[in-house]
C-alpha cells in the first residue's frame, strides 16, 4: 500500500476539516488583460494529514478538462507557518500536507496561467486585454471526500479598475472593485462564471425579471445589439416556456463575451451560460449566421443536461470519471431544439431552418466512418473526440452525437405528430419528462426512463427505434424523419447561404459533397479528406495544394475545376515532397439541399412555427409559463 493509498484510509476514519465552516475563495483579477489570475483561499482544517482536490472533471465538459497545467504558484501556511505539499503522482488533481497542531484553517496562494492560445473549452483562452470570462475552478482546492453540495464558499473578486461584470451568482456587496457574492456550495459556484470587462452591456429580457443578457466585448462599437436580435432573443424565453412548460431555475442570464482573442465555445449551467463568439457577431452577417443557434443551444440545456441529467454524467464530485453514452439524448436532443428554437424565435427563417437541416444530413451520410462507428460509440467516446485533430474527421468520425441526434429526434417528433393523428409533438414529451419546478437541480435518468417517457407520450417500438438509429452501425445517416416529414434530400449546384458564410468566416472551401474535400483557402491545406474523387485520388489531409491544372493555387481556380464537369489534375506538397494526382471528378459543384414531397404533409413548416404569437414590437418578453397549444 502507498503512502496516499494508507493516508486515503487516515481520512476516512478521521477528517482534518471541519464540517460546516465555509472556505474563503478570494481571486484578484486586475491583471487579467496579461492573462492572470491570483487567488488566496482559506480552508477550514483540523491537525494531521489532509488531502485536497482540484476539479478534474467540469459538468458540461464531458471529459477530464480541468486544467491542472495552468493552477501556478501554490503555496501553503497555517497558524502563520509554511505547509509543505506533495501532489500524488498518480493523481495529479490530489495535494497531500499535514496541518500543524494549533492551526484551524489551511491558507493557500494560487495562480491560474490562462493560456494565451489554443485549448478546450473553459481551459481554453478566457481573457483579452478588454474582458475575461473566469471560472471558479481555475483557482479552487476542496476537501477530498466532500461532495460540491457539501461544501460551502464565501467567494469574491477583484476587477480591473472600472470593470463590470456579470454572473448568475447574488452580489452580496460591492466595495470599489471588489465584489463578494453570497455564500454558496462549491457546485453551484463552479457552475456560476464571471463574465467581466471593459465594455459591457446588459439587457432584461422579460418584464419579470428573470432573464437577462450580459456582454462583455472588446470594444464599445461591437456591444450594438440589433433590434431584432434583442426581439428574437426574448421570443427566445416565451417559446422555451411554452415547450417545456417550466423551468429549472430561479433566473437565467446569457453571458455573452465578443472577442477574437478569447476561446470560441458555449458551456451549460443551471442559471446562465457562457456563451463565447467572434467580436463582431453583431457587425458581420456571416459570423451571426454561424453562431446564431448557440445561445438557443445553451439555454435548452439548463432543462436536457442540467436539471435531467443521464445518470452516468450526474455529477457528485469532480474526480470521478463519467459514462457519456447518453449524450445522443444530453447534447443531441439539445441539438434538434436549439434548431427548432433558433427558427421559432426568429434568430433564421423556416428556409433557414430547412438549409440546416439539409447540411447536416448531407454531412452526416458522407461520413466515411459510419461503415464501422455508431453514434452511441461517438457519444462513450466523446471526452477522445473533442480532442482529435480535424483531419480524417469523415473517417473517425467526429462528435457526432451532436448532429446525427438531431435527424433521429426530428423523426422522433415525426413519429409522435404522426401516431397521433397531429394531437401530440414532442413537446408532450419534453413537458413531462424535463419539465422543471422553478429551482436548480438535478433529476438523472437513464436510457429505460426516456423509452418508458417515450412510451406514455405515444405507444411505439422506442427500444427498437432508438438501437436502429444509435446503437447499430448503419450505411446511411437516418433520413427517415425528413421523408416523413413531406422532405427529401437531394443536390445541386447553388452554395447554401450558410456554406458562403462558413467558407468566408472559416476561411475554407468545402467540397465535401464533390471532391470529397475541405481545403484552406489561405494555405491550400487539406483541412479533411473523405470519401470521394480526392480520397480515390490518394489525397490526404494535411498535404499542401500548391497548383491545379497548372496554375498556381487560388480558391477559385480550385472551385472552376470543379464547375467544369470532367476530371482535373492538382499539385501537392507533402511535406518536401511533391506529387501530382488526378482528381477523377467530373460532376461539377454539388451542395444538399431539401426538396418537397407534396405527396406528403408539410411538418417541418409546423415544426419550425412559433408556438406563441411574436410579442408586440418595443415590448419586452412574457414570462413563460404553461405552453399556450398551437
Amino acid at each position: 500500500m502507498n503512502r496516499f493509498a494508507t493516508f486515503a484510509t487516515l481520512f476516512l476514519t478521521a477528517s482534518a476539516f471541519a464540517a460546516d465552516a465555509p472556505i474563503r475563495i478570494a481571486v484578484d483579477a486586475t491583471e487579467a488583460p496579461r492573462r492572470l489570475f491570483l487567488a488566496t483561499l482559506s480552508i477550514p482544517a483540523a491537525p494531521g494529514e489532509t488531502t485536497l482536490r482540484y476539479a478534474k472533471w467540469l459538468p458540461g465538459e464531458h471529459g477530464p478538462t480541468g486544467p491542472i497545467a495552468d493552477l501556478a504558484g501554490i503555496r501553503m501556511t497555517a497558524g502563520g507557518k509554511p505547509v509543505r505539499w506533495e501532489r500524488d503522482p498518480l493523481d495529479l488533481y490530489r495535494f497531500r500536507c499535514t496541518v500543524p497542531e494549533g492551526a484551524d484553517r489551511l491558507e493557500i496562494a494560487v495562480e491560474y496561467l490562462s493560456p494565451s492560445e489554443d485549448g478546450k473549452f473553459t481551459g481554453g483562452v478566457a481573457a483579452s486585454g478588454k474582458l475575461a470570462v473566469f471560472s471558479w475552478n481555475y483557482v479552487a482546492l476542496y476537501p477530498e471526500g466532500k461532495k460540491g453540495g457539501e461544501v460551502q464558499v464565501e467567494p469574491s473578486i477583484r476587477l480591473p479598475a472600472g470593470w463590470k461584470h456579470g454572473s448568475a451568482l447574488a452580489a452580496a456587496k460591492r466595495d470599489g472593485d471588489v465584489v463578494t457574492f453570497e455564500t454558496v456550495s462549491l457546485a453551484t459556484l463552479i457552475d456560476s462564471p464571471v463574465i467581466a470587462g471593459q465594455h459591457v452591456k446588459e439587457l432584461a429580457l422579460d418584464d419579470a425579471g428573470r432573464h437577462f443578457l450580459t456582454i462583455a466585448a472588446d470594444s464599445e462599437e461591437a456591444l450594438a445589439v440589433p433590434k431584432a436580435f434583442e426581439a428574437s432573443l426574448r421570443r427566445l424565453v416565451d417559446e422555451t416556456g411554452a415547450m417545456f412548460g417550466g423551468r429549472p431555475y430561479r433566473k437565467y442570464r446569457f453571458l455573452l463575451a465578443l472577442s477574437d482573442h478569447v476561446a470560441h465555445f458555449g458551456l451549460e449551467h443551471h442559471e446562465s451560460s457562457d456563451n463565447r463568439v467572434r467580436e463582431r457577431f453583431f457587425l458581420d452577417e456571416d459570423v451571426m449566421i454561424l453562431s446564431r443557434g448557440l445561445l438557443a443551444h445553451e439555454m435548452v440545456h439548463a432543462w436536457c443536461g442540467k436539471y435531467r441529467r443521464p445518470d452516468g454524467v450526474t455529477f457528485d464530485d469532480f474526480g470521478a470519471t463519467i459514462d457519456s453514452s447518453l449524450l445522443w439524448v444530453y447534447e443531441g436532443l439539445t441539438s434538434y431544439l436549439d434548431a427548432v428554437l433558433t427558427a421559432r424565435a426568429g434568430f433564421a427563417t423556416v428556409e433557414d431552418f430547412r438549409e440546416e437541416l439539409a447540411l447536416t444530413a448531407a454531412e452526416q451520410d458522407a461520413r466515411a466512418g459510419r461503415a464501422w462507428r455508431p453514434i452511441v460509440d461517438t457519444a462513450a467516446s466523446a471526452q477522445s473526440l473533442y480532442e482529435a485533430s480535424t483531419g480524417w474527421k469523415s473517417r473517425r468520425r467526429s462528435t457526432d452525437f451532436y448532429p446525427e441526434s438531431v435527424l433521429i429526434w426530428l423523426e422522433a417528433d415525426v413519429v409522435i405528430r404522426s401516431r397521433s393523428q397531429g394531437k401530440k409533438s414532442l413537446e408532450d414529451f419534453l413537458q413531462a419528462f424535463f419539465r422543471g419546478e422553478g429551482k436548480p437541480e438535478v433529476k438523472p435518468y437513464t436510457y429505460e426512463d426516456l423509452v418508458s417517457g417515450l412510451q406514455d407520450v405515444v405507444a411505439y417500438d422506442w427500444r427498437g427505434f432508438f438501437d436502429a438509429r444509435v446503437r447499430r452501425v448503419a450505411e446511411r445517416a437516418p433520413l427517415g424523419g425528413l421523408t416523413a416529414a413531406g422532405w427529401k434530400l437531394a443536390y445541386g449546384p447553388e452554395v447554401p447561404r450558410i456554406t458562403k458564410a462558413a467558407e468566408s468566416v472559416k476561411e475554407q472551401l468545402d467540397l465535401t459533397w464533390s471532391i470529397g474535400a475541405v481545403v484552406d483557402t489561405k494555405t491550400g491545406t487539406f483541412v479533411d479528406v473523405g470519401a470521394g474523387a480526392a480520397d480515390a485520388a490518394g489525397v490526404g489531409p494535411g498535404m499542401e495544394l500548391v497548383a491545379v491544372n497548372g496554375r498556381r493555387f487560388k480558391p477559385v481556380w480550385l472551385r472552376e475545376a470543379v464547375k467544369a464537369k470532367k476530371p482535373f489534375e492538382v499539385l501537392v506538397r507533402n511535406g518536401e515532397f511533391f506529387r501530382t494526382f488526378a482528381i477523377d471528378y467530373a460532376g461539377g459543384e454539388r451542395y444538399p439541399r431539401l426538396e418537397r414531397d407534396p405527396s406528403v404533409p408539410d411538418l417541418l413548416t409546423a415544426i419550425a412555427t412559433p408556438l406563441r404569437p411574436p410579442v408586440a414590437p418595443g415590448s419586452t418578453s412574457r414570462e413563460g409559463g404553461d405552453r399556450a397549444k398551437p
